[in-house]
């Protein structure tokens, strides 16, 4: 048996990650065969947890949604005042799309470990998990109901599907496999063809799950039809903006899935003064996320939670070394974002200086939930938000607004958001519409890792009014917006190759 195992690990190496050595030290074997695992239904649903803490550690393991989602538009700058501000200098780094220099070692920024974000293989890790319960799913284990295991597939196939997602905003094209123990090297396939090949998968598995959960402790956490919807619509907006032949296709499914989303009922925007009970987590407004909890001994990196950069004392301590925020937003944005017009949002998700272009802003959408006494460097206690109800409804927005005869729904949608932030309701119509339902997102989700992927799909970074770090459309053509890919994914894969942006000396 021991025999066996190894040889299906090393073959299952074979796919585009790392050397069979390293890759035997980082999967656990139990975990990945099922052959002695998957013994019962409480072992499933131990593995379904798991699947999702390696996704979790993807983040968990840097900045992620800062350094992946909202820095490299040149938005956020670094208080050079702050405790150890020449450290978090990095954040104008990403904004200048300089990620050569940002990964090369010897920085002061190091402790960041930037330099995992172009190791995929914490994300195929996860495929090959989903892929092999998948499979044991359909042989059979003992005390798994028929319904059991429609709704366990279900949940496999949205880890696995959110994997190649996560993968596809951060390096393009990807390797795709679904079956449990693959044994041939394959080439990176075009991402519209990766996403097409998820959602396709997805659609046979969304009404297995309900549509959330009664049980608090599920909601938000275990995946549900609502999160299926949430990511069915991510990728289809990802598709539109780069497969533009059918881009109406895409909007028109993206708009019949919000329609569902909404009308299901299932989900509600809470009162803006409850934020602290969605940032928390497991709340109403939850379709995914990575909940995370003091009091279950659960342990984040320091670095990880993105509210980290933008608080200081007294949400931050030690006073000593949390008088002035590490960075903050430039003040020309965030008057474009929230022009004093009565929006609750620039009152409770920031402090009085919102427009201080300096070190005394504060992000406080991310200090509730935090630790009121004591001297010990710790961020609040939040969850790690991936899919929330007012960024899918402002998603379907979108989607209506860009099939040019739906305004009307489009704005509905839209103000839906506005009238739960206590914002002036909007009536426009057109490019107005469309640009106002940007900035919404810009607003609704800031800080939650969505600007620049935003950004990129709607070719808005090509634009000075949009981004202070524009790409050209040859340099966007050519893949300026993704990230390297770690020089490890070429072993015992000859199909392999890298990103040519990037291994070009990114210019």
């Amino acid at each position: 048996m021991k025999k066996i195992v190894i040889y299906i690990l090393a073959i299952a190496g074979g796919l585009s990650l790392p050397s069979c050595k390293k890759f035997l030290d980082i999967q656990p074997i139990d975990k990945l065969t099922g052959n002695n695992f998957y013994q019962s239904k409480d072992d499933v649903i131990a593995n379904i947890y798991d699947m999702s803490r390696i996704l979790f550690g993807k983040i968990n393991e840097t900045h992620y949604a800062g350094a992946v989602g909202e820095y490299r538009s040149g938005e956020v700058l670094y208080e050079t005042q702050a405790d150890g501000g020449v450290s978090r200098s990095y954040v104008e780094v990403l904004g200048r799309n300089d990620l050569l220099e940002l990964l090369r070692g010897g920085r002061p920024w190091d402790f960041y470990n930037f330099r995992a974000i172009p190791d995929w293989t914490g994300y195929y890790k996860v495929i090959q998990g989903a892929n092999i319960l998948i499979q044991k799913l359909d042989a059979g284990i003992p005390g798994v109901s028929a319904n059991d295991i429609k709704q366990f597939k279900a949940e496999a196939a949205f880890i696995r599907s959110l994997s190649y997602f996560m993968m596809v905003r951060l390096y393009g094209d990807v390797v795709y496999y679904t079956d449990a123990f693959h044994t041939e090297p394959l080439p990176r396939e075009n991402m519209v063809s990766v996403l097409n090949k998820c959602i396709a998968d997805l659609k046979q598995y969304k009404d297995d799950v309900p549509f959330t959960y009664g049980d608090p402790a599920l909601r938000g956490v275990r995946a549900s039809r609502g999160s299926i919807i949430a990511l069915l619509m991510e990728m289809n907006m990802w598709n539109a903006g780069f497969d533009r032949a059918r881009a109406n296709q895409y909007y028109e499914e993206t708009a019949a899935y919000g329609k569902e989303l909404v009308e299901s009922n299932a989900y509600k925007l809470l009162n803006i003064e409850d934020w602290a009970t969605v940032i928390k987590g497991r709340s109403e407004e939850s379709l995914f996320e990575f909940y995370r909890s003091v009091n279950y001994g659960d342990e984040n990196t320091n670095v990880a939670p993105i509210g980290d950069m933008f608080l200081h004392y007294p949400y931050k301590r030690p006073e000593y070394t949390h008088r002035v925020s590490f960075a903050y937003f430039r003040a020309e944005y965030m008057q474009m974002l929230y022009p004093q017009n009565g929006d609750k949002r620039a009152s409770i998700w920031y402090n009085e200086d919102i427009y201080a272009d300096n070190g005394r802003f504060m992000m406080t959408k991310f200090a509730v939930n935090s630790f009121a006494t004591g001297e010990e460097d710790r961020n609040p206690d939040n969850t790690f938000m991936i899919f929330r109800y007012a960024g899918e409804i402002l998603l379907a927005a979108e989607a209506m607004a860009e099939l040019g005869d739906r305004d009307g729904d489009a704005a509905t949608y839209l103000n839906m958001v506005r009238l739960r932030a206590g914002a002036p309701l909007f009536n426009g119509t057109g490019q107005e519409l469309k640009d106002f339902i940007f900035l919404e997102r810009s607003r609704e989700l800031m800080g939650e890792g969505h600007h620049y992927f935003d950004l990129v799909r709607t070719r808005r970074i090509l634009s000075s009014t949009w981004s202070y770090n524009v790409l050209t459309l040859d340099k966007f053509n050519r893949g300026a917006w993704t990230w390297p890919i770690d020089g490890n994914a070429i072993i015992n894969n000859p199909f392999m190759v890298l990103n040519t942006y990037w291994v070009n000396g990114g210019n």
